[in-house]
């Protein structure tokens, strides 16, 4: 069975690749390595070199290899980047999408499913409580809005072409190969920051020093399960939070992060930024019952501080 796996190059999306091969899949990347590296992409895997935004190239592409499932990880994925540049955000993240689509969908084409990585696009969820996949859709930054757009579009063409889908609404991801820039998260940059003996900052969730944002954190390797069970047994229903359900302060992440990497570098606590929402938490209740339990934070920051080289 061919897979297409596109962003295969990313953090996220070569894990997604090397279970995949380890499943006896034929597997594809399509990337255009603006952050993705090809050291990432295990060796013998066809590489499909392309920037979904250019239509012809994209639908070239993904034509000639004709997959039968596709994981769509491609994105533009950085909140601060999407506040000050919404219009490259929603090219990249819907119009590219939308040319994905459009290759996947011809006459011809053996595509029968395709796995959407989206992101947790609920807006502010109130202390005390978890956001299921059920909740209101109130996505605040750009890059959020583009994502639950896409989502309404893959809805259109499952309506109008056949083409079945599951979304996949992902908390923050964190784990090995993940870089601290690009498709940059707390976590990696943490990690960075300790091991280089420079300051972690902690940007505030309503007033600095209040030990900021409070956010969900999911290992790779439980996004990696979620997706393999929607490419190949699919979900019971069409989105499934992928997360933890735990929430965690950027300021107790950064403690274990310290303690982990056995580093003395300071703390500095920073501003508000554009974009942050101030608490996201996933409810990870149909995760549990399709995939199984999720990797608890203490487990996933050690395997990761591992791969660092700090532990």
């Amino acid at each position: 069975m061919r897979v297409l796996v596109t962003g295969g190059a990313g953090f996220i999306g070569s894990h997604v690749v090397e279970r995949l091969l380890a499943a006896g899949l034929e597997v594809a990347v399509l990337d255009n390595f603006s952050s993705g590296r090809r050291a990432n992409v295990p060796d013998g895997v066809r590489i499909l070199q392309a920037d979904l935004r250019d239509r012809e190239a994209t639908q070239r592409l993904v034509r000639g290899f004709d997959p039968e499932l596709v994981s769509h990880h491609a994105a533009q994925a950085s909140v601060p980047l999407s506040m000050k540049d919404p219009r490259v955000d929603a090219e990249v993240n819907v119009i590219g999408g939308i040319n994905l689509l459009d290759a996947c969908g011809g006459p011809s084409s053996r595509t029968r499913h395709l796995v959407f990585a989206s992101t947790a696009t609920y807006g502010e969820v109130p202390d005390d409580q978890r956001a299921d996949e059920s909740a209101p859709l109130e996505p605040k930054s750009p890059y959020a809005i583009s994502k639950l757009g896409f989502e309404r579009l893959l809805g259109v063409y499952r309506e109008q072409r056949g083409l079945t889908t599951t979304v996949l609404r992902y908390a923050n991801v964190y784990g090995p190969r993940q870089a601290p820039h690009g498709e940059s998260g707390v976590v990696a940059i943490f990690f960075d920051a300790a091991l280089a003996a420079r300051k972690l900052t902690i940007f505030a969730r309503r007033q600095v020093g209040d030990g900021g944002c409070v956010r969900d954190y999911v290992y790779v390797d439980d996004v990696v399960r979620a997706n393999l069970h929607a490419l190949t047994d699919k979900v019971e229903r069409d989105v499934l939070n992928v997360g933890s359900g735990v929430a965690t302060t950027s300021q107790q992440l950064a403690e274990r992060v310290l303690s982990l990497t056995g580093s003395h570098s300071p703390v500095e606590h920073g501003p508000v930024r554009p974009g942050d929402l101030e608490r996201s938490v996933l409810d990870p209740t149909r995760f549990e019952r399709a995939v199984g339990a999720p990797t608890s934070l203490d487990v996933g920051l050690r395997e990761t501080a591992r791969w660092y080289g700090a532990s």
